[in-house]
């Protein structure tokens, strides 16, 4: 599976107050999969297919990451992100 990195996007952990860097497409969707508070809601969803999408090579990576920090906005995830 390739990797494929953009800007890090940091976003809240538990326990509250946790940070982490997101810094590629595998990493946001290993994170919606294993660590996502809420596995529901619009953006989730399309954050998941955005991921799959630019790992299948159909979508850009900042396409994938703009996804994920919607979805982040959607679960009140606070996230802080470097303007491309």
């Amino acid at each position: 599976m390739r990797d494929l990195p953009f800007p890090y996007v940091t976003i809240e952990t538990e326990p509250l107050g946790g940070t982490r860097n997101i810094s590629s497409v595998e990493e946001a969707a290993d994170f919606l999969e294993i660590y996502w508070p809420i596995k529901t809601g619009k953006k989730f969803v399309e954050a998941k297919q955005a991921c799959i999408e630019a790992l299948e090579g159909k979508i850009m990576c900042t396409a994938a990451r703009s996804a994920f920090i919607e979805a982040a906005k959607e679960a009140d995830i606070y996230v802080a992100e470097k303007r491309l």
